[in-house]
This record gives structure tokens, C-alpha cells and sequence, in this order.
């Protein structure tokens, strides 16, 4: 398992990501041993007279071969399944909840999610200098290794690990690419990213989206009026917005369902001659600058004679306009003597809603200063974010681009704000979405050992945190806690607020997952694992426990192992897992794979185990097993048995 990972992410190419994902579209240009072909690539560009190679303008940043690289790496972490949440409240619930760092977490969702995410919005650090964001990620290899990676001189080198605990654009690009590539990964075909932004790194973020997501699958940059009073202790100006970047995965098949039709707009459609396709407005039939064959009269039915405007047209052709008046698609006004227009029927509306504008007015989704007191009445009085997103502003984003059995994803998670919107979005609509979260379990405040807070600035001033001193005295030691428990009084709240007429299949929980890194020791168990002395594995498997990871959920060592597993193997997270028993050897199905994880496999397990495939008992494809649970005799002794089988049964081991 872990050690695997760290074989292949030893291994892995810079492009290697990029190169699979070339792999999938133009299997074509790959030889039999998996080496693109560049010269057939050319050649083929060639014929169609395209110079793209030597042309066009790429963003390059110190880390950003770093940052491909991380890109293609496998987790290095296991996920570990809070039981008690798991098996309580959170027991019927299809939504998702991870703590952890969202890189690695987006790195295990890649099998079991990938093309499957309909939405996703996120809120990243603005790196405004303000917001404690610095450059979080570890190198995670020696300066031999990143020299030998990279090609990288001393210099350079030093350049790459400068970045480290910074907040330059650099910093900042180099913590977004590799995110951002594998959340694309994750977005169905006609999904849809929605980022918010400021000022600060607004013109970075777009040359990253535009080279991840492709430039022509950029859909808007929308300004979000967040403020609606200025700031007059502002020297020159007071912002009064950020923005959305939107992103599709592949625009070409992307259309929104709009914006949901006011009162106001759908009273514009009427039905004054009782037309049977039913209620229509009309439009102008003349259109600018004029089209010389399009100029012609019109004889209305009360016999007066009409010319267009000057200086324009009729928007139809003669022909056009003679089909659509035999079908009663023109109107002439109540007395038959008005210019012609055309009917526009309601049922004929491609969409139902509005096509949305790029500005969103805090009239129409709200604004920080309401998102921030909704949230602190929400949480008892209790500030403990700073100018949280509106509620009203990410329903939108989902709205647009959902329907009613989507999943929508945020792995900025924060304080749970997309995760209400989904919720109160159900409400509305009867949908029934779901949501994953993703929080990294920020500590709320920090002191030293005489009590003084720990985190000061070169003034010795506090830097405030997330959450803050409020939120630690109220039992929240991270941010990931917050967040669920907003999840929760949400919940509650809607629930509260529509009372009888609240769904039966409304979901208002979640199940929760901690993406941790094993401890110091078992790592080193696992470097000194040695299949033929039986002592040094006795008991390793608990090293994935929740106790032994020192983390709350109950999880044992082998729920932790199933868990990871089934994500790296495709399956989600309510997949279902059917027990199997050996004599008192406990075993794991799911579909026709076993997993063969606890120790205590014997002569007599693999006797039986081979019983129940011959007499077609069992049906397999694969047995996979957990390596550190087998001595050398008992992997030989299954191995050789299942090679025996008529039908075959491949053995996977995993370490």
C-alpha cells in the first residue's frame, strides 16, 4: 500500500499525469511500451497545417515542475473511516466528509470519482498577504532526489525550496496546479469549476486555468458585488467585489439551466389570442444594420403597408416570414394594424431560466457583511469566520449547472457554506444532490507553554487565525470541526424552517473520513518488514488505527486499510462490502474481489477458501491481500493453490 505508492511516486515523470491523460485521448500517438511518439504527433499536425508546438504563450513559475509532478504522484496517506460518525448519525447518509490535507485527498478520490463531479466550487487562499496563506506543502524527497527529478543545478535548487513557508505568486502557483489538475480530473464532461478570486493572484489563476482546463473551456469571469457600503479609510479606492472564475470541462457540450424566472419575468408571456401552444410575449421582427434583400413591406391584416425602420431589416427572409405567419408566429397588435413582431412561446425556451449576467448584484446572492452574521447566528453568536461566502452566491453556482441527483464538491471547505447551499438547493428543487467536503484540520489557535498566543507577527502583534481563541475556548481545536458542525445546525435549521413540508429523502448528515499519514513507527515497521521472521509483523496492521494514528472515530486497523483500498480500486464510499468467513477468518467482498487484510491466514483458510471457488461458492476474479499479514509459507501456500484452479483467480499483493 504505502510502500507501493512511494515505488511509483519515486519513479514518476514531472508530465506523467499530463502523459496518461494524453494516453486516454490519443492512444494513437503511444508506442507499445507507452513512449509518445512526438514525431508522429508533428506529423500529424503538419497535415493540417498547425505550427503549435513553436508557438503560443505558456505561464512558468519557480515549482512548476514540481507542481505537474505532484500532479501525477498516489497518496502517501491512508484513509481512516470515523466509526462513530460512520454508524450514528451519519449512517444512511450518501455525502461526504474528509479531513485532511485536500491534495492528498483529491489524490485518493481519482479512481472511485474520477468523471463524476458535476459542480465543483471552491474558495482557495487569496495569498493577499493577509490571510496566513504560505506555501504549505513538503518536499518530500532529499536534495538528491529533487536535483535527479528535475535536472536541477545548486541553484536552482534553492530557488525551488525557497517557496517553502512563502506566500509569492510562486508559493501560490505552485499549492493551486497541482489541485487544480486533479480536480479537472474529477469533473464529468459537461462539469463545471467555479474559483473565487480577488485581485491579488485573479491574472495567475486564469493562465493556470487556462492551461489546465484549456482556453476554450473557459465560460466567464464573474464579478460578485460583495460589499455594498465603502470603506473611506481606504487611501484611493474600496474594492467592492471579487470574482468567479468559471471553467467547463469541456465547453462544447456545457449549457446552463439559467437563472430561475422571477415573477416579474414570466408574467412578460401572455396569451391574448389564445394561441393553443400557450403563453408567449413578443419580439422585434427588425434587426440592424440592415440586410438588403430583407428589406421588403408588409401588408398588416388591417391593410396598412409597413416598411422596417431606416437604416434596418426585417430579422426573416420573405420565405421565413410568410412560414411563420401561416403559423401564426406573427402578431400585428389586438386591432391587426401594429408592425409585425414575432411570438416567442414559453414552452419553446431552450432553458426554463435566465441566461445569467457576468455580474452578480448583492441584491440578487448576498454580500459578506449578511453571509458573515447569518453564519455567527447560526453558530450562537460565535464569530468565528471572517467574511464567509453567502450562502445565496453558491447555490447560484449550483443551480446553474446541476440537476437534481448531482454531486458537487468543495475542497476548500471552510466553514460549510457550499455544503448548506447543496442542502437548502434539495429544498427548493426536490433535488437530491450530494456533497463532498474537504477541510484541512487548520488549528484554531495556538499558544506556547506559558499561554501567550504563538503565532505573532515581526511587531509581535497576534496573527489572527481561523476560528481564533473564541472558537478553540468552545471545544473547536481545528477548523474541519467547525465546518461539520455547521453542516449540522444547517441541518437542523432547514429542517426547523419547513417542517411538515420537509422531503423524506432529505439528507442532512454526512460520513466522515481523516486522511492522515501513518506514524513515524509504523513507517519504519514497514521498512523493516521481513516476510520470514514472523515477530516483526505481529500486530502491524494496528498501526492503521485510529488509536494508533492518535485520532478520534474508533477506526481499526484494517477498516482503515478496507477503506483505502476500495477508493484506490474505484469503488465509493457506500459501496457495498459483504463479510465472508474462512473457519473464523474474517473476509471482505465487493463484487468479485476478496480482500484478505487481518492476520491470522492459515493452512486451513486457504483449504477452504480454495472448497468454496471449486464448488462455485464463490465467484472471483481477484484475491487481494494485505502483505504484512503473511509469512512467506502461507502467500506461497495460497499462491500455489489458486494457480491450481480451473478458472482463474488472480493474486494481488499489496504492500
Amino acid at each position: 500500500m504505502l510502500r507501493d505508492s512511494e515505488k511509483f511516486n519515486q519513479d514518476i515523470k514531472p508530465n506523467s499525469a499530463f502523459l496518461n491523460e494524453l494516453k486516454e485521448k490519443l492512444p494513437e500517438f503511444f508506442t507499445k511500451n507507452g513512449n509518445f511518439d512526438l514525431d508522429k504527433f508533428r506529423d500529424e499536425l503538419k497535415e493540417k497545417n498547425i505550427n503549435e508546438l513553436s508557438e503560443g504563450y505558456q505561464l512558468n513559475f519557480i515549482g512548476k515542475d514540481y507542481a505537474r509532478r505532484q500532479a501525477g504522484e498516489m497518496p502517501t496517506s491512508v484513509i481512516v473511516p470515523d466509526e462513530e460518525q460512520n454508524n450514528g448519525e451519519g449512517r444512511n447518509s450518501k455525502n461526504l466528509f474528509f479531513t485532511g490535507d485536500n491534495l492528498e485527498v483529491l489524490r485518493h478520490l481519482q479512481s472511485a470519482y474520477a468523471n463524476k463531479v458535476d459542480v465543483i466550487y471552491i474558495d482557495p487562499p487569496y495569498n493577499t498577504g493577509q490571510d496566513d496563506f504560505a506555501y504549505p506543502d513538503n518536499f518530500e524527497y532529499t536534495d538528491d532526489q529533487l536535483e535527479n527529478m528535475f535536472g536541477l543545478d545548486e541553484n536552482q535548487l534553492a530557488r525551488l525550496k525557497s517557496i517553502q513557508g512563502k506566500s509569492s505568486h510562486s508559493a501560490w502557483l505552485t499549492f493551486m496546479y497541482p489541485r487544480l489538475q486533479l480536480s479537472k480530473h474529477l469533473l464529468k464532461q459537461d462539469g463545471v469549476i467555479f474559483i473565487s478570486i480577488d485581485d491579488n493572484e485573479d491574472g495567475n489563476l486564469k493562465e493556470i486555468c487556462d492551461e489546465i482546463f484549456g482556453e476554450s473551456n473557459f465560460l466567464a469571469q464573474v464579478v460578485w458585488e460583495r460589499a455594498y457600503a465603502p470603506i473611506n479609510l481606504k487611501k484611493n479606492f474600496s474594492p467592492s467585489h471579487d470574482y468567479m472564475l468559471v471553467y467547463g470541462r469541456d465547453a462544447n457540450i456545457i449549457e446552463t439551466n439559467g437563472i430561475l424566472r422571477s415573477g416579474e419575468a414570466n408574467n412578460r408571456y401572455q396569451n391574448p389570442d389564445n394561441d393553443p401552444r400557450g403563453p408567449w410575449k413578443s419580439s422585434d421582427m427588425s434587426v440592424g444594420p440592415a440586410i438588403e434583400k430583407n428589406i421588403y413591406p408588409v401588408t398588416t391584416p388591417s391593410g396598412r403597408v409597413v416598411e422596417p425602420p431606416a437604416g434596418r431589416s426585417w430579422r426573416l427572409s420573405q420565405k421565413a416570414f410568410r412560414e411563420r405567419f401561416a403559423d401564426n408566429r406573427i402578431w400585428f397588435g389586438k386591432n391587426g394594424d401594429a408592425v409585425p413582431s414575432m411570438k416567442r412561446f414559453k414552452s419553446e425556451l431552450r432553458k426554463t431560466g435566465i441566461t445569467p449576467m457576468t455580474i452578480w448584484k448583492y441584491k440578487e446572492v448576498g454580500h459578506s457583511q449578511e453571509a458573515t452574521q447569518y453564519l455567527q447566528d447560526l453558530m450562537g453568536g460565535k464569530k468565528y469566520f471572517a467574511y464567509p461566502k453567502p450562502v445565496k452566491l453558491i447555490q447560484r453556482a449550483i443551480q446553474l449547472y446541476s440537476n437534481e441527483s448531482s454531486l458537487i464538491m468543495d475542497f476548500f471547505a471552510g466553514s460549510a457554506t457550499t455544503a448548506e447551499a447543496v442542502m437548502q438547493q434539495n429544498i427548493e428543487d426536490g433535488g437530491n444532490r450530494k456533497f463532498i467536503m474537504v477541510q484541512l484540520p487548520e488549528k484554531t489557535y495556538e499558544t506556547n507553554d506559558d499561554g501567550t498566543p504563538k503565532l505573532l507577527d515581526k511587531h509581535g502583534d497576534y496573527i489572527p487565525t481561523k476560528g481564533g481563541k473564541a472558537a478553540y475556548e468552545d471545544g473547536y481545536k481545528s477548523i474541519d470541526q467547525i465546518s461539520r458542525e455547521r453542516i449540522r445546525r444547517a441541518a437542523e435549521k432547514i429542517k426547523e424552517d419547513n417542517g411538515l413540508t420537509l422531503p423524506e429523502n432529505f439528507d442532512g448528515s454526512f460520513k466522515h473520513y481523516r486522511v492522515v499519514k501513518p506514524t513515524k513507527q509504523t513507517l519504519e515497521d514497514i521498512d523493516d518488514f521481513d516476510p520470514n521472521n514472523i515477530n516483526l509483523f505481529t500486530n502491524m496492521i494496528e498501526g492503521f488505527s485510529s488509536d494508533s494514528l492518535n485520532i478520534p472515530g474508533n477506526a481499526s486497523g484494517e477498516q482503515t486499510v478496507l477503506t483505502t483500498w476500495l477508493a484506490q480500486d474505484g469503488y465509493s464510499f457506500d459501496t457495498n462490502i459483504q463479510d465472508v468467513k474462512f473457519n473464523d477468518y474474517t473476509a471482505h467482498m465487493v463484487d468479485n474481489r476478496l480482500y484478505l487484510i487481518a492476520e491470522g491466514w492459515s493452512a486451513d483458510e486457504t483449504k477452504e477458501l480454495l472448497n468454496q471457488l471449486g464448488t462455485h461458492q464463490l465467484d472471483l476474479q481477484s484475491v487481494v491481500i494485505l502483505g504484512y499479514s503473511f509469512n512467506i509459507a502461507e502467500l506461497r501456500e495460497l499462491e500455489n493453490g489458486l494457480k491450481q484452479l480451473d478458472s482463474k483467480v488472480n493474486l494481488i499483493k499489496r504492500y
